[in-house]
């Protein structure tokens, strides 16, 4: 099972590093979590530089593709070479953006008909391309989710652990994260926003 998260220049560390984490906590022999990019580093809005696992090509071969927001999205997805490559398909692939990734989804046509959540500052770009959207942390309909907010990454996350590994896996991965004193509100209100997806 692989999950690929691509991961762009300019992009939000909150959206890609908190998804590896709690995804790289299953541990199952087949279970493989990696970070993808065009280019062989990428360097975060503040400056954190990262090197790719995986090529975009690869990652479009990946069991499940999560899309990272970042400063430069626009730019990303204005880039019509750059789009070319990413060949997702959710009739076999989960796939699940956050924050201003939505935009990538939406001009990959991936979200014709369908709600989206996505940033304060996303969100008129996302109406732009014809996609509803909703005033909400987390959606997901068939293969496809958003997230909306940086510290909305967890459910994202929790909604793929759960379509791979089962619901409890989800349950134990965030309560492990959680706050202490706050770890079953955090366990309640993760697999509320998610249950109904599932």
């Amino acid at each position: 099972m692989h999950i690929a998260i691509l991961t762009f220049d300019g992009f939000n560390e909150l959206d890609s590093l908190i998804a590896f984490n709690l995804l790289s906590r299953i541990r199952k022999p087949d279970w493989r979590v990696s970070i993808a990019s065009p280019a062989s580093s990428v360097r975060s809005m503040n400056g954190l530089v990262l090197e790719a696992q995986v090529s975009l090509n690869e990652a479009c071969e990946a069991d499940a593709v999560l899309i990272g927001s970042g400063v430069r999205t626009r730019d990303v997805a204005a880039d019509s070479a750059l789009m070319s490559q990413l060949r997702l398909d959710p009739t076999r692939q989960l796939l699940g953006a956050q924050c201003s990734g939505t935009l990538i989804l939406a001009k990959l046509g991936l979200l014709q008909g369908v709600p989206a959540c996505t940033d304060l500052t996303t969100t008129p770009w996302v109406e732009e391309a014809g996609v509803v959207v909703l005033n909400q942390p987390f959606v997901a309909s068939g293969n496809v989710a958003t997230a909306g907010r940086c510290l909305a990454s967890h459910y994202l996350a929790a909604w793929v652990i759960a379509r791979l590994a089962g619901v409890e896996a989800a349950r134990s991965v965030i309560h492990y994260v959680a706050p202490v004193g706050e770890k079953e509100t955090y366990v309640t209100r993760a697999i509320e926003n998610i249950s109904p997806f599932l």
